[in-house]
C-alpha cells in the first residue's frame, strides 16, 4: 500500500538518526546518496520556512516529523515496504560504521572474546532472507545500488577485517566522511606495490632480528623487547617517509621503554655498536648522573622523498606517559621558531602502551591541551602498542572501565584506527590514513596496534606466573615477521631464500656494529637548529647588567598602558594602569605587577620572546598583573581583550600569555618541553597557588631538577609559585620550599624567595640576559604584591642588579649588634615590625633572597659587618620541619665564625603545611617574632 510520508513510521523514532545521517551525507555531497533520497532532500531544502539544515541533524522525532509534514506536498507518496527495506539497509550500514570494530579480527593471539553481535546481523535491522537479493540504494560511494548481501560483504571486509574503525563519534560531518571515504573506497585493503612490500618486510625483519640478537648476546639484561609488536617499526618508517613527502620537516617522538632501543637503531639510525657499548657498561661519563639506555634520547636526519627529515626522540623517565606533554611543548616551540602557524612542518608522534594510555591522567591533560590556543600543535599522531597486558594485568575488568584502551581519545573526537599487528601492510595503511587526517584537519588521531608482548614486563620477568594461558599462545606464535614473510612468499613477491637473506644480512651487519645500509644524513646542515654551546659551562654569577635607563622605562610604560579609545576598563583596573605611569616617572614606588611589566617590556624590545602560562596568568590570580585587559562592554571572543605587551614596537619579541587549563602536570610538562627548545624565550609557568605544583611533582622531580644531570638537557624554565602564611588554612599557604631545596645539587636549579619588587625585575631580566639556562623557581609572596613597603623606588630599576643577599636596611651601630637574623620572603616585614615595636638596636636583619645556589660569599660578607654578634638566627614563618631551615642549615653553619652559634625561630613542627584557624595563626606568628626579638 502507498502512504503519505507524514504517516510513514519508518522515518520516525529510532530510524530518524539513520535518515539524518543520510541527510548529512547529502549536505556534504548530494551525489553520494541514492536518486530517490536526493530528490526528497532537494525538495526538503526548497520547502518554504524549512529549517531542515539545522533540525534534521538533531535526532529528535518530532522535529523530523514536522519536516516530513512540510515536505508531503513536494514529494508525494512512497511505497512503505520499499521505504522500510531502504531504511533497514541504512540502519545496518550505520551499525557497521559504528560497531564494526567490535567484530574486527584484531588479536594476533585470537584470544579476544567475540560472541555474536546482534547489531551487526541483518535480521536485527528487519532485513529478511527475501530482502537480501533486492537491489537497494545505499550511501556507500561506488556501491550506490546493491543487494543487502553485497552490502554485507562490503561492510564485513571494510569494518571487520584486520582493521577496525571508530569514527562515528566525531560530530563534524566533513571529518567523519573523510575517514569513511578513505577506508570504504579501499575496503580497508592495502594495495602496496612490490617494492613497498619488500621495504615493509625489511623493516619488520630488522625489528625482530635486532631483538633476537640482543636477547642472545646480552642474556638477562633488560631491554623491554618489541617482539610481538614488531610492526611498530614499519609503521614509523612509513610515517616518516610519507610525512617527509608532504612537507613535514621535523618529527618529535615521545615513547616509553617498550621498543625504544629498536626505534633508536632501526628508525633514528643509532649505530648498533654504540648501543652494544651501553649494554657493556660504556656510557657517556660526561653527564653527572646519566641514565639507563632505554631512557636516552637521540636525534638524526634521514632522507625522504620530500627531502631531509629531522627526527628527535625525547629523553624520558620511567614515569609512563609524562613525556607526552613535554614533546608537545617542544613541538610548539619548534613550530613557533619556524613560524609554522598550522603545524604542517613539525609533527608530534606519541607512542603509548595500552594500559598506560588510558590509565594515566597525563593523557587526559594532554588531550585537553590539544585544541587550545596556547598549546595546540596542529594535531598529534598517537600510536598505541597494545600488548593486551599492563605489567602483569591482562583482565580488562581490572585495568580499565571501557571496552578499548583508546576510548580516552574520544574526549577530543579523535578517530581511532584499530589494526592487527600481524598485518604490517594494514598497519601501514592506517598510518597513511592517520597522517593524511592529521595534515588535513590538524587534530589528533590514534592508531591502536593490537599485538602482544613476547616476554614479560622485562626480560627477567616470567609472564607465565600471571598470564599462563596467554603465554601458551605467545609461545606458539611464529611472530609477525614470519607471518608476513610467508604471505609474501605465497604471493610471489619474495622467495624463501630472499626472506632468509634479509635476516642474515642484518645479523652480519650487527656483528660489525653497523647498519645494513646508511639511513642517516651525516653532513646535513639543518635549518632552525638551536645553538646551545654559548650556554655551556657558564656560572650563575656570570656578570650581567640588568638595569635600564629611566627614559626607556617611561617610554615603554606609555606603550603598555595604552588601550583603544572605545575600550572600557573595570574601575580598579583603570586605576592600576594609570598608576603605572606615575611609577615609571618615579612619583609612586613600583609594585610587583609593574615590575613584571617593566621586565617583560624591556626583554621584548630587546628581541626576546616572553611566554607566560598558568590558570589565571593574564590577570594574575591576585589581581596584580593585568597583562590582558578586558573591555567591560564586549565579550572577549568579540574583540573584547587588549594585550598591550604585544603592541610595543614593530620588531619586538613575541609575547603570549595564556590562561591555561586546570591541570598542573600536563601544563608544566608542556612548558618544560617548550623551554628546552626555546632558550631565547622567557618561558614562565605560574601556579595559581604554590601548592598547586604538588600535582606536577613528577615533572619537577624527573625533568626540571634532574634533566641536566641525567641527559645533559639545559632548560631555562621559570616557575612562579605564590607562597606566604596569611592565616588562610593549610592549602594556598605553602609552595613547599623544602621540596625544591631538597632537590638542589650540582647547581641544577635556582630558588629565589624575594622581598622587593625590584628583585623580581632584575631576576627575570637576569634569567634571559645571562648565557645561563637553568630552571628558575621563584617563591613569590602573595601579600607583598600589593604591600606598600615591598614596593621599590624607580632608582632600583635604573641602577643596581639582582641582590642574592640584602643587608640590613637601617643604620645600626655594627659593634652593638648581638644577633643577626637571616630570613627570606615576607616574614622580613613581620620581623621589621617586631623590631620597630620594641625599638631594638642590637638585632640586624639580613635577607637571603637566593636560597640556591646558596650565596655563601655574599652572606658571609654581610655577617662579617657585625664582629660582636655571637648568635646567627634563622627565622622562617613555615613550621620547623618545613620551609628552608633543614635544607640550608648546613650552609649557614659553613659561614659562621668560630665563636658564633646558629639558632632557629619559627612555627613548631607540623604535619599540616599551616593551621586553619586565624587566631592560632596569629598566636604562632606573635610567638616566633617574640622569640626572634628576645635576646
Amino acid at each position: 500500500m502507498m502512504k503519505e510520508l507524514e504517516t510513514n513510521s519508518q522515518l520516525f523514532g529510532g530510524n530518524a538518526p539513520f535518515v539524518e545521517d543520510l541527510y548529512e551525507q547529502y549536505l556534504i555531497d548530494a551525489s553520494s546518496v541514492d536518486a530517490q533520497w536526493r530528490t526528497y532532500f532537494d525538495q526538503l531544502q526548497q520547502t518554504p520556512g524549512s529549517v531542515a539544515r539545522d533540525v534534521v541533524r538533531a535526532p529528535i522525532e518530532e522535529s523530523f516529523r514536522q519536516l516530513a509534514k512540510q515536505s508531503v506536498r513536494a514529494v508525494g507518496v512512497v511505497d512503505e515496504a520499499a521505504t522500510e527495506r531502504q531504511v533497514n539497509l541504512l540502519r545496518m550500514i550505520s551499525a557497521y560504521r559504528i560497531m564494526g570494530s567490535r567484530a574486527a579480527k584484531l588479536d594476533p593471539l585470537k584470544r579476544m572474546e567475540k560472541g555474536p553481535i546482534a547489531e551487526l546481523e541483518p535480521k536485527s535491522h528487519g532485513l529478511t532472507d527475501s530482502d537480501m537479493a533486492i537491489k537497494l540504494g545505499t550511501n556507500i560511494v561506488g556501491l550506490e545500488r546493491a543487494t543487502p548481501t553485497e552490502v554485507l560483504g562490503f561492510l564485513q571486509q571494510t569494518y571487520c577485517g584486520n582493521i577496525g574503525l571508530e569514527y562515528m563519534h566525531i560530530t563534524t560531518g566533513e571529518e567523519r566522511k573523510w575517514v569513511q571515504d578513505f577506508f570504504e573506497s579501499r575496503r580497508s585493503q592495502p594495495s602496496f606495490n612490490v617494492e613497498q612490500k619488500k621495504r615493509i618486510l625489511k623493516q619488520v625483519t630488522a625489528a625482530e632480528t635486532l631483538e633476537q640478537y640482543l636477547h642472545k648476546k646480552y642474556v638477562g639484561q633488560k631491554r623491554f623487547s618489541l617482539e610481538g609488536g614488531d610492526s611498530m617499526i614499519p609503521a614509523v618508517d612509513y610515517l616518516a617517509q610519507a610525512a617527509g613527502a608532504v612537507g613535514v620537516q621535523e618529527i618529535v617522538i615521545g615513547m616509553a621503554h617498550r621498543g625504544r632501543l629498536n626505534m633508536l637503531v632501526n628508525i633514528l639510525g643509532k649505530l648498533p655498536r654504540d648501543l652494544f657499548g651501553e649494554f657493556e657498561g660504556r656510557y657517556n661519563t660526561q653527564l653527572a648522573s646519566g641514565d639507563v639506555k632505554y631512557h636516552m634520547g637521540f636525534s638524526s636526519d634521514i632522507p625522504t622523498p620530500g627531502g631531509p627529515l629531522h627526527l628527535t626522540l625525547a629523553f624520558n623517565p620511567s614515569h609512563l606517559e609524562i613525556v607526552n606533554p613535554v614533546v608537545e611543548g617542544s613541538v610548539r616551540a619548534r613550530q613557533h621558531r619556524r613560524k609554522d602557524l598550522t603545524g604542517d612542518q613539525v609533527l608530534p608522534l606519541l607512542i603509548h602502551g595500552d594500559s598506560a594510555f588510558i590509565g594515566l591522567g597525563t593523557n587526559q591533560g594532554t588531550f585537553n591541551l590539544s585544541q587550545t590556543r596556547g598549546y595546540g600543535t596542529g594535531g598529534t599522531v598517537h600510536l598505541v602498542i597494545n600488548n593486551q597486558v599492563g605489567f602483569t594485568t591482562s583482565d580488562i575488568r581490572d585495568n580499565r572501565s571501557s571496552l578499548f584502551s583508546t576510548d580516552i581519545a574520544k574526549m577530543v573526537e579523535a578517530p581511532i584506527f584499530h589494526v592487527n599487528g600481524d598485518d604490517p601492510e594494514a598497519v601501514c595503511l592506517v598510518t597513511e590514513a592517520a597522517l593524511q587526517y592529521r595534515q588535513k584537519f590538524h587534530k589528533d588521531v590514534v592508531i591502536d596496534l593490537v599485538c602482544y608482548r613476547k616476554h614479560g614486563h622485562n626480560e627477567a620477568d616470567d609472564p607465565f606466573v600471571t598470564q599462563p594461558m596467554m603465554y601458551k599462545k605467545v609461545a606458539a606464535h611464529p611472530g609477525p615477521r614470519k607471518v608476513y614473510a610467508d604471505q609474501l612468499i605465497a604471493q610471489g613477491v619474495v622467495t624463501q631464500a630472499e626472506a632468509d637473506g634479509m635476516i642474515q644480512a642484518y645479523r652480519d651487519a650487527l656483528d660489525r656494529g653497523e647498519h645494513v645500509e646508511q639511513t642517516t644524513l651525516t653532513d646535513y646542515k639543518r635549518s632552525y637548529a638551536v645553538d646551545w654551546t654559548k650556554y655551556l659551562g657558564t656560572h650563575w654569577r656570570h656578570p650581567v647588567n640588568t638595569s635600564v635607563p629611566q627614559a626607556d622605562l617611561v617610554r615603554l610604560t606609555e606603550k603598555f598602558t595604552q588601550y583603544p579609545a572605545d575600550f572600557k576598563l573595570r574601575g580598579n583596573v583603570e586605576k592600576i594602569v594609570k598608576e603605572r605611569v606615575l611609577m615609571a616617572k618615579g612619583e609612586v614606588p613600583v609594585d610587583w605587577g609593574m615590575a613584571e611589566h617593566l621586565a617583560y617590556s624591556t626583554l621584548l624590545t630587546e628581541g626576546m620572546g616572553v611566554r607566560i602560562s598558568g590558570e589565571d596568568s593574564g590577570r594574575g590570580t591576585f589581581n596584580h598583573r593585568h597583562a590582558v585587559l578586558h573591555d567591560q562592554n564586549r565579550e572577549k571572543w568579540d574583540h573584547g581583550v587588549h594585550i598591550p605587551l604585544q603592541n610595543l614596537s614593530e620588531n619586538q619579541g613575541h609575547f603570549l600569555v595564556i590562561d591555561s587549563i586546570l591541570n598542573e602536570e600536563a601544563v608544566l610538562a608542556f612548558e618544560y618541553g617548550y623551554a628546552c627548545s626555546a632558550p631565547d624565550e622567557l618561558t614562565i609557568w605560574e601556579a595559581q597557588f604554590g601548592d598547586f605544583a604538588n600535582g606536577a611533582q613528577v615533572v619537577i622531580d624527573q625533568f626540571i631538577t634532574s634533566g641536566e644531570t641525567k641527559w645533559g638537557r639545559l632548560c631555562g624554565l621559570t616557575m612562579i609559585l605564590p607562597h606566604g602564611y596569611d592565616g588562610q588554612g593549610p592549602e594556598h599557604s605553602s609552595a613547599r620550599v623544602e621540596r625544591y631545596l631538597q632537590l638542589c645539587a650540582e647547581h641544577n636549579v635556582q630558588v629565589l624567595m624575594l622581598s622587593e619588587s625590584a628583585q623580581m625585575f632584575h631576576a627575570l631580566r637576569r634569567q634571559m640576559l645571562r648565557p645561563y639556562r637553568k630552571p628558575l623557581i621563584i617563591i613569590m609572596s602573595k601579600k607583598l604584591l600589593k604591600a606598600k613597603n615591598a614596593c621599590s623606588p624607580i632608582e632600583h630599576f635604573t641602577s643596581g642588579e639582582f641582590r642574592p643577599v640584602i643587608g640590613e636596611a637601617q643604620e645600626l651601630d655594627a659593634k652593638k649588634v648581638k644577633r643577626v637574623i637571616c630570613c627570606s620572603g615576607q616574614v622580613y616585614y613581620d620581623l621589621i615590625a617586631g623590631r620597630t615595636e620594641r625599638d631594638l638596636k642590637e638585632i640586624a636583619i639580613v635577607r637571603v633572597e637566593q636560597l640556591y645556589p646558596f650565596p655563601a660569599e655574599e652572606l658571609q660578607a654581610e655577617l662579617q659587618k657585625y664582629p660582636n654578634a655571637k648568635e646567627i638566627m634563622w627565622v622562617q614563618e613555615e613550621p620547623r620541619n618545613q620551609g628552608a631551615w633543614h635544607q640550608i642549615r648546613h650552609r649557614l653553619e659553613a659561614v659562621l665564625e668560630a665563636k658564633q652559634t646558629l639558632t632557629f625561630a619559627g612555627r613548631p613542627s607540623s604535619a599540616s603545611p599551616a593551621v586553619g584557624y586565624m587566631s592560632k595563626h596569629n598566636a604562632q606568628l606573635k610567638a616566633f617574632v617574640e622569640e626572634a626579638m628576645t635576646l
